[in-house]
């Protein structure tokens, strides 16, 4: 009898052999799958503006990239953040430096650029030629963006705040892009969300404005998964 349960032990381990081969077989297919390759990787969105997005006077776990990619990946979602702000920048420094700040890896933006310019007072007509600028180099690549907008102080004026505000809702519905109406919305003018100087949000205040933005930073995401497996078949 027992070289009858040698063999049945042979031939189970046999068995075993080959279902394992099989399983490792498929999941190299799959694995090596462009498809599912190109689902796996990350969906990289680059934060590219000034100081209220570059995280100014806060440590990097409280800056806005940082809070935005730990809630949405809280909620489920493959991405990464990258932190692309520069403080002190204006819409004009952020054309300069386009792009070397925005890889050949990006899939979305989050363009958050013009409260320096109405700082400084600088004429409308500049800003929006700016942004428009950046905006077009961004159509050319397809890459989907949210246009977060930005409000004039009232020291120069209304004929000023008219003229700056009205840019982003303008570009924003020339250039097909998902429209946030103001960054700092919630957040402005409440000495428990802003740092001492009272115009850069503190962590709290980074981390309302994450809670506010979120809605449209997943339509954003929706957009750069669309432009992916469109750009996948073709």
């Amino acid at each position: 009898m027992k070289p009858m349960n040698a063999r049945r032990n042979v031939y189970g381990l046999a068995q075993v052999v080959r279902v394992a081969t099989l399983v490792n077989v498929l999941t190299s297919i799959l694995l090596f799958s462009p498809a599912v390759a190109e689902t796996a990787k990350p969906i990289r969105i680059v934060a590219f503006g000034d100081s209220l997005s570059a995280g100014y006077g806060l440590r990097s776990s409280q800056s806005f990239p940082s809070q935005l990619q730990k809630e949405l990946k809280a909620r489920g979602h493959n991405v990464v953040v990258s932190n692309a702000g520069v403080s002190g920048d204006t819409s004009a420094a952020g054309l300069e430096r386009f792009a070397w700040a925005i890889g050949e890896d990006t899939d979305a933006v989050i363009l958050e650029l013009g409260a320096n310019d109405a700082l400084r007072g600088i004429d409308p007509k500049e800003t929006r030629a700016n942004l428009d600028k950046i905006l077009a180099k961004l159509a050319e690549r397809r890459i989907p963006v949210l246009l977060a907008g930005m409000r004039s102080p009232a020291n120069w004026g209304e004929t000023y705040a008219d003229d700056f505000d009205a840019i982003f809702p303008d570009l924003a519905r020339a250039h097909g892009a998902i429209f946030y109406p103001f960054f700092l919305d919630g957040v402005i003018l409440d000495s428990k969300l802003n740092q001492d100087d009272g115009m850069h949000p503190n962590g709290k205040g980074v981390a309302q404005i994450v809670r506010s933005i979120i809605p449209s930073v997943e339509e954003l995401i929706e957009r750069a998964e669309a432009q992916r497996a469109a750009a996948s078949k073709s």
